[in-house]
């Protein structure tokens, strides 16, 4: 009876197994959402635009994944399904999960010094691997835009001074506290791993790792990501993908880590990256900082970022509206790009329309 039973358990197991959707060359195309849930859920995504000022909501592609089929998608000339969009600091979290596989090769540990990597940082002895994917280095640091570009580091790097060695630039910048112990957004902090991951690699096996560590095992053939003039990816900014293809990188982390049978990335490093940075403060930034992801979860004297989704939300943003939402008890991945300059565009309230969208 006993053996009977567990027969059955085992039975139960392998056919929920077999019966998990995943894409393949494509995805699976789904019932797709609709009623009036979803008219309330265009008007806000795409409302009638001006590109002549820039002003308003401008979203350029609308992904939802459900259960690994797409139920609703749509997009803005000149942005097509095939389009290989700017995902600005969404390339951060691609970094991050691209780390991730050089872990689980036993390539580094969290604790493990940055200057191990990369010389450039023995300035600098006690920062961490996990320090800066918690950007939490210490490095003096201003990521300032449009508000003061004189003053800007980020800007320093990305088009000036620092353009041809990003990493060094960043690796340069005085300590203004001990590591680990604040949190100060920087894209700094993310292109000294990328560099750290090429002095773990070597050259000519870094220059493909991230397509054969990541994008070619999830079906990704067509990103691109640009490095500096040291042949460094700039992982603070610079990788392009379609919507389809970011997410996959989606479905990959609402899975723990797991591309069908093969645990891609280690259980434990995905549970790093959704594990909030100790020294997190209200209001520092847009959502709570978790390992190079973003994170809707409370923190003392703040309720959620995202009120109106899960706790258990967390994603990738990009400068001007870019995002992959990834709600795992929904079963939702979420890719939506944009180019939004007047600050009027509000995750929450996509958020919350792409729920009622999915509910109704």
């Amino acid at each position: 009876m006993v053996r009977g039973m567990l027969c059955v358990v085992l039975l139960f197991i392998t056919v929920t197994a077999r019966a998990e959707t995943w894409p393949e060359k494509e995805w699976v195309m789904g019932t797709p959402v609709a009623g009036s849930a979803v008219d309330a859920l265009d008007a806000y995504a795409f409302p009638p635009r001006d590109d002549t000022t820039r002003n308003g909501i401008r979203t350029d592609a609308l992904l939802v994944i459900h259960d690994g089929v797409i139920i609703y998608e749509r997009y803005a000339a000149p942005t097509t399904a095939s389009t290989p969009h700017l995902t600005w600091s969404v390339s951060k979290s691609l970094m991050a999960t691209v780390l991730g596989v050089a872990y689980g090769e036993g390539r580094f540990k969290l604790t493990d010094p940055a200057a191990r990597f990369y010389p450039p940082m023995k300035q600098h002895p006690k920062v961490t691997m996990a320090d800066l994917l918690h950007w939490a280095s210490g490095l003096g640091w201003q990521e300032d835009y449009e508000f003061a570009p004189l003053k800007s580091s980020v800007v320093a790097m990305l088009y000036t001074r620092g353009r041809g060695d990003m990493a060094a630039f960043a690796a340069d910048a005085e300590a203004t506290h001990a590591p680990g112990q604040v949190f100060r957004y920087s894209s700094g902090d993310s292109n000294i791993l990328s560099a750290a991951l090429k002095g773990m690699l070597g050259h000519k096996a870094y220059m493909s790792y991230p397509w054969d560590a990541l994008f070619k095992p999830l079906g990704i053939h067509n990103a691109t990501w640009e490095t500096d003039a040291d042949e460094t990816f700039v992982a603070s900014s610079y990788a392009y993908l379609t919507a389809r293809d970011l997410a996959r990188v989606g479905l990959l982390m609402a899975r723990d880590g797991r591309w069908r049978e093969q645990q891609l990335l280690p259980k434990e490093w995905v549970a790093f990256n959704r594990q909030p940075f100790d020294n997190y403060k209200a209001g520092q930034d847009e959502a709570v900082a978790g390992g190079q992801w973003w994170l809707n979860r409370e923190v003392e004297g703040a309720r959620r970022p995202w009120p109106d989704a899960p706790a258990d939300t967390f994603a990738a943003l990009g400068h001007w509206g870019q995002a992959l939402f990834v709600l795992p008890d929904e079963h939702l991945v979420i890719v939506r790009y944009g180019d939004d300059r007047d600050g009027s565009y509000r995750h929450n309230e996509l958020l919350k329309r792409v729920l009622a969208a999915v509910r109704s």
